[in-house]
């Protein structure tokens, strides 16, 4: 695990001067020193009709930074984004692009963002690799193990940064709180609980012609073809093992790398989980009601607790973490901690810098711009002085695997046994079954 005093240094790096929801800004000795520095960062934005469309315009705010393309399979969504991007103050228009392949054969692009459906993650990220782009792509790192381990290799074989979407990693006060834990606050810390909830309605799909406005076959990218739905485009997808992974990759990665980061922890040894589609009747998968459970080396645990159609919130919030140790408790959830006593008493209240860093648990959009620029930050600062982000690919893959391993408890109904060194599956052929996943002919991810 990444030493505190490293993530501090760059922590202090990237956000010098930063102006929340505007440019990164450095003295004028400190940006000379700069690999670079006089260059402008050109980034193709992919998938623009949520979270993408947010970003870009966080991506163009940034300084000596253009958005250079918007990309997307679905030509409505261009435009709008190409607007938000002009709207943030970017003075030339991106170029549309459809096919996310030709803007990679474009030299003078710099790095890739992804917002793209799950099973595009990992195979996109190897491909910008493999054309010289920096990435920053958006949780999970990955669809399936297999893949995250592909795309860490992508990253050190080719020698990219390669940034995960877990902006609380770039968040200053939980660095602190994080920190704080590392130096003993509540003492030995052997437990982490981490929770999520919303208010997620039916979803139903039913068979019908691809809209004109979108290219279907290339949305479906490297997952095996299968035959057009309603309802499934634009988000719902998450919830099919197909394309998806559920909320414990959707949401519940966020919380559980925090989690990781705090208790100071690698690979588990042991993760299980229960649940369902219990709240309705419908098309959904994977469960709307999940605890996933991890066991790591050293007597240390984590939990995941996912209410996705019951909103009723947890300690007061619709997301979060609690730490638990020999001497108290650490509460969290954003740029921000909470430190109890053993008794439960109130010690010390630490709120965000800035209220822009505040969390809308439910946004799907941004639940903070504020830690959005932070992260976006990091990634461009580590492009220019060639160093890993603060959740580089690696720190993301074991985030993402341990909860995907969850799922792949919840389908077996059964403990998942793990080798600690690296993650792998233990004497149990049937969870190795779903490591991987099979792939449409000529989209095979190689690294």
């Amino acid at each position: 695990m990444e030493k505190r005093r490293d993530f501090i240094k760059k922590a202090a790096i990237a956000s010098a001067g930063l102006t929340f929801g505007g440019p990164m800004i450095f003295s004028a000795k400190s940006y000379s020193n700069i690999m670079g520095a006089n260059d402008r960062i050109r980034v193709a934005t992919i998938g623009v009709n949520g979270r993408g469309n947010s970003m870009s315009s966080t991506f163009a705010k940034q300084k000596n930074t253009e958005v250079a393309c918007i990309c997307d399979v679905d030509e409505r969504a261009i435009p709008k984004t190409i607007k938000r991007v002009l709207d943030a103050g970017q003075a030339n228009a991106p170029r549309p692009e459809k096919d996310c392949r030709k803007l990679l054969e474009d030299k003078s692009i710099d790095a890739i963002y992804i917002a793209t459906p799950d099973h595009w993650h990992a195979p996109l990220t190897i491909m910008g690799c493999q054309a010289g782009k920096d990435v920053y792509v958006e949780k999970p790192i990955s669809h399936n193990p297999r893949e995250g381990e592909l795309a860490v290799a992508a990253a050190r074989k080719y020698d990219r940064v390669v940034q995960m979407g877990a902006q609380r990693r770039s968040a200053p006060t939980l660095a602190e709180g994080i920190e704080a834990l590392h130096n003993g606050i509540i003492g030995r810390v052997y437990f982490a609980k981490t929770w999520y909830t919303n208010n997620r309605k039916q979803t139903f799909l039913k068979p019908g012609a691809v809209p004109s406005w979108l290219d279907y076959e290339l949305w479906q990218g490297p997952a095996p073809r299968m035959a057009y739905k309603e309802g499934l485009i634009h988000y719902d997808w998450h919830w099919f093992w197909h394309w998806g992974t559920g909320e414990a990759l959707n949401n519940g990665t966020h919380e559980v790398d925090v989690a990781r980061w705090g208790l100071g922890v690698d690979f588990p040894i042991r993760v299980s989980s229960v649940g369902g589609r219990y709240q309705y009747r419908d098309d959904w998968e994977t469960p709307d009601t999940q605890v996933i459970t991890m066991d790591y080396p050293g007597g240390i645990s984590l939990m995941w607790e996912n209410r996705s159609s019951n909103g009723r919130q947890i300690e007061s919030r619709d997301r979060g973490i609690i730490f638990y140790g020999e001497k108290g408790s650490l509460d969290t959830g954003g740029d921000m901690y909470t430190v109890y006593d053993s008794e439960g008493k109130l010690v010390k209240e630490v709120k965000p810098q800035q209220k822009e860093e505040s969390m809308q648990g439910r946004n799907t959009a941004s639940p903070s711009l504020g830690l959005d620029s932070l992260h976006v930050a990091d990634f461009l600062d580590a492009m220019r002085n060639r160093r890993r982000p603060n959740c580089d690919v690696e720190l993301g893959h074991k985030s993402t695997m341990a909860m995907q391993i969850g799922n792949i408890a919840w389908r077996l109904k059964r403990d998942i046994q793990l080798d600690p060194a690296n993650g792998h599956i233990i004497g149990d052929k049937e969870a190795q079954q779903l490591w991987s996943r099979e792939y449409e002919k000529g989209w095979e991810p190689k690294v």
